[in-house]
């Protein structure tokens, strides 16, 4: 007859082995877990290793690329706006060091610029728009008519262009007395900044950083895309060209890039924080000379690397 003592030794050696063999079962299991995760691990380390080196060669190749274009790029553009003129309008977020930059190419290709003025942040703010409505309305020179019903972006366009660009005759279309006004209006409400004295031209060059972020990211970089897009119908041609990320869903190049009217007559640049992207930019005002219209650069919606030049 089998007491309880012996019942209760049973069972407890019973729960016992399985306890042993459940640590031994583990351990051997962990052991092997362990390693195969080293293993994995020193692989990784291995391809992230790699990874760097070939970045590290790619941005070195394209560094002496760009070294490259910086030095042929005069020689590229020599004379390719001879006796044009061209004004430069802006963004608050264009780095200086482009603009600076693409003023030297501009000259070296033979143009004259005529001066620039520069967009603050009110002008694209989304919450200021009514306010920017009622001072285009305002501001409009006598004789010209401006879109009826449009957005912000597009009738500050066309006020802008029709007192920083020259009509088809060759005149420019407001007096010195309304281009005045109208800037100083503008500057006035905390719209625009102008630091000397703008003169007319023929071709007009909207420079912009890369893709807007925070609230209403899509809406500010839709009012410069608008107010680019007018401007380019106001005169002979105008460019829109932008830093890297300008041509993503929330960069002024990218919202031009989506509307199929747009990209038929105003050229875009996204690269432009490269010496090769100013070149291309002077070679596009080219173009728009010409009557032709393209979107040039590196990101993937961009048609090809230069003007007749496809991808």
């Amino acid at each position: 007859m089998i007491s309880l003592r012996y019942h209760v030794v049973s069972v407890t050696a019973v729960f016992l082995a399985l306890a042993v063999g459940v640590v031994l079962g583990s351990t051997a299991i962990s052991g092997r877990l362990l390693s195969g995760l080293t293993d994995d691990n020193s692989e990784l380390g291995r391809e992230v290793a790699a990874l760097r080196a070939d970045r590290v060669a790619l941005d070195a190749r394209l560094a002496e690329a760009d070294r490259f274009a910086g030095a042929v790029g005069p020689s590229a553009v020599r004379e390719q706006l001879a006796d044009r003129t061209v004004v430069l309008v802006t963004t608050a977020d264009a780095a200086p060091g482009d603009r600076d930059a693409l003023v030297e190419l501009l000259r070296a290709a033979g143009a004259d610029v005529t001066g620039e003025v520069q967009l603050t942040e009110s002008f694209a703010d989304p919450d200021k728009a009514d306010q920017l409505l009622n001072m285009v309305a305002r501001l409009q020179p006598a004789g010209t008519q401006l879109p009826t019903g449009a957005d912000p972006g597009t009738r500050a366009g066309a006020l802008l262009g029709s007192v920083l660009l020259i009509g088809g005759d060759g005149r420019p279309r407001a007096t010195e007395a309304e281009s005045a006004a109208a800037l100083g209006g503008l500057a006035g409400a905390g719209f625009v900044r102008q630091k000397a004295p703008v003169r007319p031209a023929q071709l007009a060059v909207v420079l912009t950083g890369g893709a807007a972020s925070g609230n209403s990211a899509g809406d500010r970089a839709a009012v410069v895309a608008r107010f680019a897009s007018q401007l380019d119908r106001s005169g002979a041609g105008a460019v829109l060209a932008g830093d890297r990320g300008s041509a993503d869903g929330t960069g002024a190049v990218g919202v031009v890039r989506a509307d199929t009217a747009a990209t038929s007559v105003l050229s875009t640049v996204d690269h432009l924080d490269t010496a090769a992207g100013r070149v291309v930019t002077v070679l596009a005002l080219r173009e728009q000379l010409e009557g032709g219209a393209g979107r040039y650069g590196v990101a993937g919606n961009a048609e090809g690397a230069a003007p007749g030049i496809p991808d």
